[in-house]
């Protein structure tokens, strides 16, 4: 009978101490993948049943409005998505400064603004190089899912995996897509933390281009600049 050295029992020792270490670790990663999805499925279910009885209660006081012969106000929005139309040409430094506080740093980059007193004087400041609205639920995902790039290490990251998210945002109860596109929407109580991770949007030129008058004049007066509520959402259709 052949005696093993010593040296090769405890290699041996090591490497299957080693292994049954990563198997561990491996079961556990999954089973806690596993647990962080059902919780992901859980969030977006909830979500989407927030969001259907927002609009069902929206459509039940129009038409109670209606019927009493009044009209319905729908709250004052929240959130602001801001896309830059025009370039560094003829900017005066005060409206500079503002569109880097805003981080629109380049043609047609697009960024979500809270809206509050201080917001709405700064973009009535920089009308003429941006056009504004008030996105939708729809629009909102479309940017997140087809554009959204995170900021992980000072470096734009794509989002192509929760993950991304959970990395730098679990510590404000941000851990999927549907987390991000629910606080985004509906201008949580951690808004900031969640549209600082978000790297501006870079859209394309709109397809078919811009009104056929000029950028320079204010969209109610056919032109592209200014606030221009709802239709904010067809112009980013075009610009996906």
């Amino acid at each position: 009978m052949v005696k093993v050295p010593e040296s090769i029992l405890k290699k041996r020792a090591t490497q299957a101490k080693i292994a049954e270490g990563a198997k561990a670790d491996h079961d556990a990663a999954k089973q806690q993948k596993k647990a962080d999805k059902a919780q992901w499925i859980a969030n977006a279910q909830q979500y989407e049943a927030e969001y259907a009885a927002a609009e069902k209660e929206a459509i039940a006081n129009r038409r109670a409005a209606k019927e009493n012969g009044g009209f319905y106000v729908p709250p004052e929005p929240k959130v602001a998505l801001v896309i830059r139309i025009r370039g560094i040409i003829g900017v005066s430094p005060k409206a500079k400064k503002v569109m880097r506080l805003f981080r629109l740093l380049q043609l047609h980059n697009a960024t979500f603004v809270k809206l509050n007193e201080a917001s709405i004087r700064m973009l009535r400041l920089i009308e003429p190089y941006v056009t504004y609205g008030y996105p939708s639920l729809k629009t909102v995902r479309s940017l997140i899912y087809k554009r959204g790039f995170g900021k992980v290490n000072k470096q734009r990251i794509p989002i192509a995996d929760n993950s991304v998210i959970s990395s730098e945002l679990s510590s404000v109860g941000i851990n999927c897509c549907a987390d991000l596109v629910h606080e985004i929407y509906t201008c949580g109580p951690n808004f900031k933390a969640a549209n600082n991770f978000l790297w501006p949007f870079k859209l394309n030129s709109p397809n078919g281009g811009f009104s056929s008058r000029t950028k320079l004049l204010h969209f109610m007066e056919g032109g592209e600049a200014g606030a221009r509520g709802e239709e904010i959402n067809k112009l980013v259709v075009k610009m996906l």
